[in-house]
């Protein structure tokens, strides 16, 4: 089928199911999705998007496999980060590192068995410091490898029939190695024991829990790294968070379209929402985060196509996931905002919407820790060109020439390389936007709406301005850690009394 032709179907399936459906708001409430629902959605093979065409896939085209996540979290995000995780994080590093065997095994099955694949990299003891993981790998013989472990919060535990399992090589001593290896693991081999499911907060179309580890994989199940393992994490990290405009977009459009269709069709004080002047401020800004996931969108289309290496672009992935990241949780919020009391419901979409995407801000990287490496690694490059002066290294760097003409006065400081971490995280959030607004200006040479173009510099610059602005004067506040000194109220109060 062509592509197009999957696409128009695909959505008009996936609106029958989430949107027509007498039961689709009681879906929400419930964990889990019905296998007759999830077999209507995967017999039209969504993620064939990620796949090769030599393999039965669409061939695997950063622009539509980007389109298919938009189409899906339009009317359902859990269900776009189903096919986000099966993408991004098991088809494609397969396709890029996986036996040519595997990958004949693995797609077909996808394709023609809709079955699904996940990834195992954290553990309980070991979340955002991945490289110290403890599940470990040791070679039983010529061609088989035993992988030992607990891993946690893998997206959908005790669903998946493929496992991609990271794990570091134990030696003679029976110590760790430094390296991370790859694991394909078929559940239908058994020794994944799902020792207990989560109550997770929101996306409850997704299972989460805790696994422990006793598998016995074949040699050919291994990825094989072109250069070191902990650089093929980092390409299949940083090319997932590369993709994740293509969850947000949908997403941001159906906040948008829910948000604009409530106001004006809501009467407050005599007259429609839409005619208030903070209404409208609101849903401005949403179309601003429409706007820029919509340059992201084009950005990765254009630049990250499936055979290109993304270990090294860890501004533009870091940039991106943490910054659409926080622009769905805030417009979630601004729905929830303008919706009132009938939003603030699970079985909302606004309600449903603030704890489905909250998520999104913390797994595959915590925004805060994304927004530190950002200015961790501009410094990095600021001392190998030995400009200390923020705005003369960033109106030379690739990612910010045009952009950094916004902020002349604003960036024109040497940059202290010894700043606190707290000044890592707001440099980095200013340095997110300004890079994010080269990426709008280069859609709108293309020929996007000049007026949405317009108002989302508008936002950014004004974003960066406070930003900078609390950089420079503010954060000078600490933790009071014996806060419990003098410091009850009712005790002045009776003592005034």
């Amino acid at each position: 089928m062509d592509f197009q032709d999957f696409l128009k179907d695909y959505k008009e399936k996936l609106s029958a199911i989430f949107t027509e459906k007498d039961d689709a708001e009681k879906q929400t409430l419930v964990r889990g999705i019905e296998d007759e629902t999830l077999k209507e959605i995967l017999d039209l093979s969504p993620l064939s998007a990620f796949i090769p065409s030599e393999y039965g896939g669409f061939g695997a085209n950063t622009s539509e496999a980007l389109a298919m996540l938009e189409a899906s979290s339009y009317e359902s995000l859990p269900l776009s980060l189903m096919m986000g995780i099966n993408g991004a994080l098991f088809l494609q590093p397969i396709a890029n590192y996986g036996n040519e065997e595997i990958k004949k095994d693995v797609f077909d099955r996808v394709i023609n068995a809709n079955k699904l694949g996940g990834l195992m990299i954290t553990e309980p003891d070991y979340g955002s410091d991945a490289l110290k993981m403890q599940t470990s790998f040791k070679k039983m013989s010529d061609d088989t490898y035993k992988v030992e472990g607990l891993k946690h919060w893998g997206g959908l535990t005790g669903m998946a029939d493929y496992w991609l399992i990271t794990a570091r090589g134990l030696n003679k001593k029976g110590d760790l190695g430094r390296d991370i290896s790859f694991f394909i693991h078929d559940t239908r081999n058994g020794g994944i024991e799902v020792e207990e499911y989560y109550n997770n907060l929101g996306l409850y179309m997704l299972p989460y829990g805790k696994n422990k580890i006793n598998i016995e994989v074949d040699q050919s199940h291994k990825l094989q790294p072109k250069s070191t393992g902990v650089t093929m994490m980092l390409d299949l990290l940083h090319r997932s968070r590369l993709q994740f405009p293509g969850m947000g977009m949908g997403f941001l459009r159906r906040m948008m379209d829910e948000a604009l269709t409530h106001c004006k069709e809501r009467v407050v004080g005599g007259q429609s929402l839409i005619n208030y002047d903070q209404v409208r401020h609101r849903i401005t800004e949403m179309q601003a985060y429409f706007t820029v996931c919509s340059a992201m969108c084009n950005f990765t289309s254009t630049n990250v196509p499936l055979e290109k290496n993304t270990s090294r672009m860890d501004i533009e992935g870091n940039a991106i996931k943490s910054l659409i990241t926080d622009y769905m949780q805030r417009a979630s919020q601004s729905l929830l905002q303008l919706k009132g009391a009938m939003g603030y419901r699970l079985d909302s979409i606004a309600g449903r919407s603030v704890v489905d995407s909250r998520p999104f801000q913390i797994f595959e990287g915590s925004n805060d820790i994304l927004y530190q490496q950002i200015t961790e690694s501009v410094l990095k490059t600021m001392r190998k060109v030995k400009n200390n002066n923020l705005q003369e290294f960033l109106s030379e760097f690739h990612l910010t020439e045009r952009s950094s003409e916004y902020f002349k006065d604003a960036l024109n400081f040497e940059v202290d390389p010894k700043m606190p971490q707290r000044k890592l995280v707001d440099l980095g959030k200013a340095l997110g936007r300004i890079i994010s607004i080269q990426f709008t200006l280069n859609l709108g040479d293309q020929g996007f709406n000049k007026e949405l173009i317009q108002n989302a510099v508008e936002i950014l610059q004004d974003e960066v301005n406070a930003i900078i602005n609390t950089y420079k004067h503010g954060g000078e506040a600490n933790l009071v850690e014996d806060y419990e000194i003098d410091s009850s109220w009712f005790k002045f109060a009776t003592v005034n009394a």
